[in-house]
């Protein structure tokens, strides 16, 4: 199993990325790939202590900036540290790639570069977000502002293999999200959306207000890009926010200072609950070969943690899952 990192993107460089990748490769025992600077990389390497033979560096002489435009990008910077690990992936050399750089130029790539299942009209993000019961997944997570029918349909089959093999669920509940319950709620995509996931081969429950994702009331959320992106920005912010507050109440005298003392343990489960690190990152499932986003200010447990999920999603061949059963259906059901 070898896994290649794009070790030049994120927004605090290599020192995190080759941090998280000796991590991963003492802790999980998986083989590296480095992209990037060789220089730099191996001068990151050197005080850190790995078996030498768990990571290799591959030098590249560019990289793709977050202001670049994606495609532009993708096209003219062939020997960027994203693209030339891209490749490794097409070329087989590599069975997943991890990259904390521009998203944009992330998602191009997987679409110019490596392509995109056949019967999958549009690939899409497919991050983990907590709730009450676990985790659910969301799909799209920021991938496609403005979706057809059938595109929720294939968000659906793709979230909810991921679910199976992730959260181990054998008939994962797949929801869209709406602003009702009822069949006849929302606008016109929503509607449509929901005449086809209808008859979908996958476990479709209708439609679920957004106060009762937190709540775990599905395990797949399906939405298109846009709104899902909202959804996570949203998330996100509340958890800090709610945190924030919390705090400031809790130390505003002794007495409540005591009490938090005691509660401390409790507040850092909360806390690691709704922290994005802890899931490494997001999927782009329905392009031929896997794919991970990590957030673009990650750490080093992101990129570690990022690792650790490519490596789950190697064993439990995710991509060959949706490559099969597309094919088994025939894309000519999803149009």
């Amino acid at each position: 199993m070898k896994i290649v990192l794009d070790a030049m993107g994120g927004d605090h460089g290599p020192k995190v990325t080759v941090q998280g990748a000796v991590d991963a490769v003492n802790e999980y025992g998986v083989h590296m790939i480095l992209t990037g600077d060789e220089e730099i990389l191996k001068k990151e390497l050197n005080n850190r202590t790995y078996p030498k033979d768990k990571i290799e560096i591959i030098h590249c002489t560019e990289v793709i900036e977050n202001e670049d435009k994606p495609v532009a990008a993708i096209k003219k910077k062939k020997d960027s540290s994203m693209v030339v690990a891209f490749k490794l992936v097409k070329e087989g050399k590599a069975d997943a790639m991890i990259s904390a750089g521009n998203t944009g130029a992330l998602l191009a790539g997987g679409l110019l570069l490596l392509g995109r299942i056949k019967g999958i009209d549009r690939p899409a993000l497919a991050p983990v977000i907590p709730t009450e019961k676990g985790v659910s997944v969301l799909i799209d997570g920021g991938a496609n502002a403005d979706c057809k029918p059938r595109n929720f349909l294939e968000f659906g089959l793709m979230g909810s293999i991921y679910a199976k093999k992730l959260l181990n669920i054998q008939r994962p509940r797949v929801c869209l999200v709406n602003i009702g319950i009822e069949e006849g709620k929302g606008n016109v995509s929503t509607k449509e959306a929901y005449e086809v996931c209808k008859d979908a081969p996958f476990n479709f429950c209708g439609n679920v207000e957004a106060r009762d994702i937190p709540a775990g009331y599905t395990d797949v959320v399906v939405c298109d890009g846009f709104t899902g992106n909202v959804i996570l920005k949203l998330m996100e912010g509340v958890a800090g926010t709610f945190l924030k507050i919390l705090k400031e109440e809790l130390t505003k005298n002794p007495i409540r200072k005591f009490g938090a003392l005691l509660m401390k343990s409790g507040f850092k489960g909360f806390k690691k609950r709704f922290d994005y690190r802890e899931y490494g990152g997001a999927p782009f499932l329905g392009v031929k070969g896997l794919l991970i986003k990590a957030h673009g200010s990650s750490n080093e447990l992101a990129i570690k943690n990022g690792i650790r999920q490519a490596k789950l999603l190697i064993e439990k061949e995710v991509v060959k899952e949706i490559t099969s059963e597309i094919n088994t259906l025939g894309a000519d059901r999803l149009d």
